[in-house]
């Protein structure tokens, strides 16, 4: 007799086990569901099987090849085009089957006494039957009716409660005569349970059920193929183990070490090629695949592990399920019936809560703490907040989901009642983010004033003067425009506090959020004249009179931005003369080739009107770059260098602020007009926050950051900027080619390197260690100074990223250049060795 495996189906309740697997070849008790189905078959003599595979057809083929050294002779029938159904299929290989044959389920656990059926089947007469099964819960599979003497006389397929007439399932195994065949279509998509069994029936054909005795059961979501691993442990089903028993309930491979001083309680599986590590707990239940370490200290409890994994030590696994290759680093916890992908990373000291599904190749972050499944994303970080706010991958890290959640752990760190502005840039995608934030904020009992479209410096702003307790910003990042940025604000209108932000971490990784009953719902409201407010407290600060008589020509390229929408009244209120370029809306955001090609265009129009400057704004009214009268463009560290010369000389002695960073031409700049300069941090918050705590303070920021006078709002606004740069111009009498000029001429220069989060640390503390203390400055990262000169390397660890940046500052050239090429590679080394050593310690 020959028998059909039924092999083609995906598996999607099984993801993200079957992301990379068809179903049939998910392994229980380390072997697939594909090959106990074959050893069951071979038990009853069973030896020609014909495999339809559908779903990566080559994974099952490449392993069974041609069934010889599994004892059996294999066949293999694809379904190229479209899944045909479970009878289709069969009805594809009719030429193959001319005697009696059986069909059987690849995706089911069984030990069924096949033989017993076949001899019912014959004794009956049968032309189909099917090999029933009680279950207590019948609702999820199709139930079958019979008279007394097994013919079926009706079909229920998966009924309703109403419904349940029998507890006896069709189990996806049939006994089939070839010429019921000859009822299906050729090259249609048709099912035996709904289509052929019925047409059988009707057509008055025998069609009987047999109820088999034994273990049965359906592989077809998480929970029951951890159960089948469980029962196949406990002997309630005949399966074939592939390893020896070396003592009552436990089975290990070939070539596998365990430390004495493990501890194993049975039943449990080890496969061949493992490592077990000194004080290893492993609970009844667990199953180990081949070539898989567990490092010392680790607990598992119950566990499913897959070939080639990796356990840190001191990992903790509750009955979970680990795939292929992945690694679980050290004191990681993967909790009740959690599924990681194959390939993944759950790095050390991070947390898989009950239930999360990781799809395969994802990294969870060292220190993480996951709550909801991660599918689109590449990474799981253990922060929300990085340098400036929340930020991720539009639509895939940063999802409507996501959002609804963040807004609900924000408001939960805020008291009932309390309200907060929410504002965004015009993309669909932050209106998109907006709004789910605000559903999470109302969830809470959090009121919320909706201020729109607005730009960021607007916001800013207005904040202050509405009695709220904070506010949140949504926009496209200004550096990669598919990314999403959220950034929240304290009264002030000051991004929060990393004690805040712990907060917000706090309550969204732990799911601390309090639910607001119906009638405690936060409500909506719209709020209006925010250009007024803005365009009120911007012309406090500005010598209108000097703008209004200016005869300076500017050029403003908006770049499509909400900002166009509000600058342009604003100076034409003061009477400036301002040609305006891209003013108008755009709902998606322009790359950065785009934006540069702008900035040529804006270059050329400088000198075609013979303007004074041009200005290009971006980052939703943060950012700029200055191009000058000959059409040159004006940014980063000469930028900062070029507004703190022109604040400078217009309020000496006083202070500005800048990053940690910045070009020492900062310094030699203030020295000409008695100022002083504070350096920070290099994260807008510290910028935002020492603006405000340090007095006499007339500019803070950089030309990468752009720019705060303090004055006005806390934020960064290059909308007061452009106005100030009229007014300061005209007062001046000076060009910016000129200030240009007179600038101290400064070698600044970068370079990223990647370094693992665990290397971070080490890496400072070698630095530290390796170099005098008075050399040092460690206002953020480590900065070694040259004793005798303004002559200085910064080695920064980004805040987000696994990179540290390297910055060398001097106005040797030759200098920089050997410093940079030196430090690059003494940090290259020392990351690699930290990297080996971390391999050789697991």
């Amino acid at each position: 007799m020959r028998a059909v495996l039924m092999a083609g189906g995906s598996g999607t309740r099984l993801r993200p086990l079957t992301c990379d697997l068809p179903k049939p070849m998910v392994p229980i008790l380390n072997r697939p569901i594909a090959e106990h189905i074959i050893n069951l078959l071979k038990r009853h003599q069973i030896y020609e099987v014909i495999a339809t595979l559908h779903y990566l057809p080559d994974v099952l083929r490449d392993y069974f090849q041609d069934g010889g050294d599994f004892g059996v002779q294999m066949t293999y029938a694809i379904e190229e085009d479209q899944p045909l159904g479970t009878a289709g299929c069969v009805k594809n290989i009719a030429e193959l089957l001319d005697e009696t044959f059986l069909v059987i389920s690849g995706d089911s656990i069984t030990d069924f006494d096949l033989t017993a059926a076949i001899e019912f089947h014959q004794q009956k007469q049968s032309k189909a039957t099917l090999i029933l099964t009680r279950v207590p819960n019948p609702i999820e599979f199709g139930v079958v009716i019979t008279d007394t003497e097994g013919r079926i006389n009706r079909f229920l397929e998966k009924p309703s409660t109403s419904e349940i007439f029998s507890d006896t399932v069709n189990t996806g195994t049939y006994i089939l005569e070839p010429e019921v065949l000859d009822y299906l279509p050729e090259n249609i998509e048709c099912d035996f349970s709904k289509d052929l069994f019925p047409l059988l029936l009707a057509k008055n054909e025998p069609i009987y059920g047999y109820i088999a005795e034994g273990y049965w059961c359906d592989v077809g979501h998480l929970d029951a193929y951890r159960q089948a691993q469980y029962d196949g442990l406990e002997r309630k089903v005949k399966l074939e183990v592939a390893y020896p028993e070396i003592a009552p309930g436990l089975w290990v491979g070939a070539n596998t070490y365990i430390d004495p001083t493990a501890k194993i309680e049975t039943p449990a599986i080890i496969g061949n090629n493992c490592r077990i590590g000194a004080r290893v707990k492993i609970e009844d239940g667990t199953v180990i695949g081949d070539n898989v370490t567990i490092g010392a200290d680790a607990h598992l409890k119950r566990p499913i592990i897959w070939n080639g994994a990796i356990i840190g030590d001191e990992a903790q696994l509750s009955a979970c399920v680990i795939a292929r290759g992945t690694r679980v680093d050290r004191r990681a916890h993967v909790l009740e019936a959690a599924v990681v992908g194959s390939l993944s990373t759950v790095g050390e000291e991070a947390q898989i809560s009950p239930g999360v599904r990781v799809w395969p190749s994802k990294k969870i972050e060292s220190g993480a703490i996951l709550n909801i499944n991660l599918i689109w994303g590449n990474t799981a970080q253990r922060n929300l907040f990085g340098q400036r706010g929340v930020q991720g991958l539009a639509n895939i890290d940063i999802t409507p989901e996501f959002a609804v959640k963040l807004g609900a752990a924000y408001g939960s760190t805020l008291k009932p009642g309390s309200v907060v502005t929410v504002s965004r840039d015009q993309r669909n995608v932050s209106r998109m983010v907006t709004r789910s934030l605000i559903a999470g904020l109302m969830s809470v009992g959090v009121d919320v004033q909706n201020l729109d479209t607005t730009a960021i410096p607007i916001a800013r702003t207005v904040i202050p003067t509405m009695s709220v307790a904070g506010g949140i910003h949504v926009r496209v990042h200004p550096e990669r425009r598919d990314y999403i940025l959220i950034e929240f604000m304290d009264i002030k209108g000051i991004n929060i506090s990393k004690a805040q932000e712990k907060k917000i971490e706090g309550a969204y990784f732990k799911e601390d959020m309090r639910r607001s009953q119906s009638h405690e719902i936060g409500d909506v409201v719209y709020s209006s004249q925010l250009v007024d407010c803005y365009g009120k407290a911007f012309e406090k600060l500005l010598n209108v009179d000097t703008l209004r008589n200016s005869r300076a020509k500017v050029v403003i390229d908006y770049v499509y931005a909400v900002s166009g929408a509000v600058l342009p009244q604003m100076l034409d209120k003061f009477g400036a003369d301002a040609v305006v370029l891209n003013a108008s809306l755009n709902k998606t955001a322009i790359s950065n080739a785009d934006r540069e090609l702008l900035l040529t265009q804006l270059g050329h129009v400088v000198e075609a009107v013979n303007a004074n400057f041009g200005v290009q704004v971006s980052a939703n009214g943060e950012q700029l770059i200055l191009v000058d009268e000959s059409g040159f463009s004006i940014r980063g560290e000469m930028l900062t260098a070029l507004m703190v010369d022109m604040m400078l000389t217009a309020n000496p002695r006083s202070s500005v602020v800048v990053p940690v960073h910045a070009s020492s031409a900062v310094e030699l700049v203030a020295h000409r007009h008695d100022g002083h300069v504070i350096r920070t941090k290099a994260n807008p918050t510290a910028l935002m926050e020492a603006c405000q705590k340090n007095p006499n303070v007339v500019l803070g920021g950089s030309g990468e950051t752009g720019f705060i006078f303090p004055q006005l709002h806390p934020g960064f606004d290059s909308m007061f900027c452009i106005a100030k740069l009229i007014e300061m111009l005209t007062i001046q009498e000076r060009s910016l080619a000129t200030v240009r000029s007179e600038l101290p001429r400064v070698i600044n220069r970068s370079y990223t390197v990647r370094c693992p989060w665990t290397a971070k640390g080490a890496l400072m503390r070698y630095l530290v260690e390796t170099h005098p203390a008075q050399n040092l400055e460690l206002i953020d990262g480590v900065k070694i100074r040259q004793p005798y000169d303004d002559n200085w390397l910064l080695v920064l660890p980004d805040a987000s990223e696994p990179l540290v940046h390297l910055y060398v500052n001097s106005s040797d050239r030759d200098w920089v250049d050997e410093t940079l090429r030196d430090y690059r590679a003494r940090v290259q080394h020392f990351v690699e060795r930290e990297q080996e050593n971390y391999r050789l310690d697991m």
